[in-house]
């Protein structure tokens, strides 16, 4: 199917300060056929990381030494490199989940990791990127038509 096809060719940036975390979602997301996985384990790298990429898909560890998951979403929404961001928080608190989806997190992974939940959730997110993406390219080519558009109806006139 196309459109798998393309979800799995999302880019995707794992950010966790536990290199075995990040190992973990590495492997689980290669073995699901993501071909387009980066990693960091510095949440200080992150927003430039996504200024230079881009990333469709960002999974952010919330407790983090120099900088926590909730000024790394701080610091993304401040580059403003895209209208929708798309972060999962990797969370063990429970008590963080609302806080993290009040903060711009579109959604939550608990940890410990249920595999089948983490590669569910990050499917789903991926399909909701690429759908906005689609969205935003037609909108574009849309208004070009009406100008157009416009301007062949404006050139009729003028002859």
């Amino acid at each position: 199917m196309n459109d798998e096809f393309n979800i799995l060719n999302g880019s995707i940036l794992v950010v966790d300060d536990q290199p075995v975390n990040v190992q973990l979602l590495e492997q689980l997301l290669a073995g699901a056929g993501y071909t387009q996985v980066s990693s960091t384990t510095n949440p200080l790298e992150v927003a430039a990381l996504h200024a230079e990429h881009h990333y469709d898909l960002i999974l952010l560890d919330l407790k983090m030494p120099g900088m926590d998951g909730f000024q790394v979403m701080e610091a993304l929404k401040a580059g403003k490199q895209d209208k929708y961001l798309s972060v999962i928080v990797l969370t063990a608190e429970p008590g963080h989940k609302l806080r993290a989806l009040e903060a711009g997190a579109k959604d939550f992974i608990s940890k410990p990791f249920d595999l089948v939940e983490v590669k569910t959730r990050i499917h789903n997110m991926l399909e909701v990127r690429l759908l906005y993406k689609k969205l935003e390219n037609y909108s574009k080519l849309l208004e070009l038509a009406m100008q157009q558009s416009a301007a062949e109806t404006a050139e009729a006139r003028d002859r």
